[in-house]
């Protein structure tokens, strides 16, 4: 069976492109582009032969199909030409069970997708993975592209560069000037990406990288780019086949330029369309309150939305104030009973650390989704029968400064409720022994 997809308007204006054309929005009405499948044609295989295929592909060595993206190629880039693929095995994430977390939250059935656990600790290189792969066949094609480039906090422009490094493609990166942890900065000059450090936010480079990239030579690899929404999607997919087929009740996930959830939304609607799901979960979009435009917009009915400038915050990956995606977050919170949550600065880094004591070792964007979540149950919104999974966008080691300034007292404005400082003492075995029974009964009536 041939399956086909392409590049249609969001806001339904006639006209159908080409996933291999350079093209980003709608000629008609300017707005977002986003890609449709052939959903008739994926139709004639039957919703068991679909659960079957993906399962066979899991973590299987058969390039490309062992990666978490590429099983499920049919769904995403399907006529693609594999030796094309640039893949480095990306998803097939672990679904960490977080048990000990979720009895202190009084959430039964608490899941924590673990995107951070990928080549380059973000759940970015799953995009990445599908526009890359798309620049290589133009580039074979014999379309003249030059390199590719984006704007980015960080994790976006790790994926980027490392992804155009292996495919053998200049990449250019557009960073805000000291507002990207120093891990974030390293891994694109480690992976030989043009590195420009502008004096702005990410809102000024993305409106920079939309300049540059009116060149065509130069391609852009933002997420209102749509091909990485459709890697990006596969995050649903992959949750509803880690639990055999089952949908959870709840997701929460960071948002910022709302690219992801958009993306959620897509892998649970195709997976509803194609018969393999009968129901959809519920969906809560969390924001850090120093960047909250979706938060303000839920709070009115999303009536309106409105533009705000990012305020410094610790989840430095989701400090945008005018996410390029807010359209398609709002109809994907719409379609799903969505609500949309924000967490203070002292809130995030706090639940960060809560959660870090029950084996977790989130980034700042986690700590904000696990904030909301906590608000949910306080306020009922979350029961605690129902099965809830938190995306977990990065790697904590991509902020290991900033956690160790936490447990160290000197992270600014922050009270580090939940620090753990190490114990100085001399070589000493009975003063060893005395700290070690001090700590173990004070462990003991904390878990009590």
């Amino acid at each position: 069976m041939s399956y086909n997809a392409w590049f249609q308007c969001i806001n339904g204006c006639p006209g159908q492109f080409s996933l291999l054309e350079i093209i980003y929005r709608c000629p008609t009405c300017g707005d977002l582009l986003e890609v449709q499948h052939d959903v008739d044609a994926l139709r004639t295989r039957a919703p068991a032969a679909w659960m079957q295929l993906f399962d066979e592909r899991t973590r299987k060595s058969t390039y490309p199909y062992g990666s978490g993206v590429w099983a499920k190629k049919e769904w995403v880039l399907p006529f693609i030409d594999n030796e094309n693929i640039v893949s480095t095995f990306e998803g097939n994430s672990n679904l960490f069970w977080a048990e000990r977390y979720g009895r202190q939250l009084h959430v039964e059935d608490l899941w924590v997708k673990q995107c951070g656990n990928s080549h380059t600790g973000s759940f970015k290189d799953l995009g990445m993975t599908v526009l890359v792969s798309v620049v290589k066949q133009m580039i074979a094609d014999g379309q003249p592209i030059d390199a590719v480039a984006c704007a980015s906090t960080g994790d976006t422009s790790a994926a980027l560069a490392s992804y155009c490094a292996a495919a053998g493609i200049a990449s250019i990166v557009l960073l805000p000037r000291n507002k990207v942890s120093p891990a974030q900065l390293v891994q694109p000059l480690a992976n030989g990406a043009l590195v420009l450090s502008l004096d702005t936010d990410f809102d000024g480079c993305m409106a920079v990288v939309q300049e540059i990239t009116k060149q065509k030579r130069i391609y852009l690899a933002n997420s209102m780019n749509s091909l990485r929404i459709e890697g990006q999607k596969t995050v649903a997919i992959e949750i509803v086949q880690q639990f055999d087929w089952e949908v959870p009740d709840w997701v929460v996930i960071p948002g910022g330029n709302l690219g992801n959830v958009t993306a959620l939304g897509k892998g649970f609607l195709l997976l509803q369309d194609l018969g393999l799901i009968q129901k959809l979960p519920r969906i809560c979009v969390a924001q850090a309150e120093h960047a909250n435009p979706l938060y303000r917009s839920y709070l009115s009915g999303f009536e309106r939305f409105e533009p705000v400038t990012a305020r410094q915050t610790l989840a430095s990956a989701i400090q945008i104030g005018n996410p390029v995606s807010a359209k398609r977050a709002i109809r994907t919170l719409q379609r799903f009973n969505g609500v949309v949550e924000q967490a203070s600065e002292q809130e995030l880094a706090d639940e960060s650390a809560r959660a870090d004591r029950t084996g977790m070792f989130n980034c700042p964007h986690t700590g904000v989704a696990l904030a909301a979540l906590r608000k949910l149950v306080e306020h009922k919104i979350v029961k605690a029968s129902d099965r809830v999974v938190v995306i977990s966008t990065a790697h904590g080691l991509k902020f290991a400064d900033q956690k160790t300034a936490y447990h160290l007292g000197t992270l600014a404005g922050i009270k580090p409720n939940h620090r753990n400082l190490p114990v100085e003492l001399p070589a000493d075995a009975k003063q060893v022994a005395d700290t070690i029974a001090r700590h173990v009964e004070r462990a003991r009536l904390l878990e009590a």
